[in-house]
């Protein structure tokens, strides 16, 4: 029995015989980077790349998501201890990304 990636090699080399690869949109052309490719530090840019593959966002995608939500929250807000408290929630996350994001910059690492 053929392994999986042999079966996907056969599969592979039929297209290419018959022509199929060829009249595909794109073929022979690099493919695109993905938007951010080149502004993610080099030893990231991989584990990203499986976590967005798997479906899983990275925690500081969650944190500017839960920032906007803040911030949502702030432009909402009546009462003044409600707004003293959304913004002192959204001064401690931004200050809590700004301190993950310059440590990924530096280090390229958490």
């Amino acid at each position: 029995m053929p392994t999986l990636d042999e079966e996907i090699a056969r599969h592979l080399r039929q297209a290419s015989e018959s022509g199929e690869l060829q009249s595909a949109k794109g073929y022979g052309e690099p493919l695109a980077d993905a938007q951010g490719w080149h502004e993610t530090p080099e030893a990231l840019r991989m584990p990203f790349k499986i976590l967005k593959d798997a479906g899983v966002v990275p925690p500081e995608i969650e944190m500017f998501q839960e920032r906007a939500r803040l911030r949502a929250a702030l432009d909402q807000a009546s009462a003044p201890d409600e707004k003293l408290a959304a913004r002192r929630k959204l001064s401690e996350l931004e200050q809590s990304l700004a301190l993950r994001l310059e440590s990924l910059r530096i280090n390229s690492s958490l």
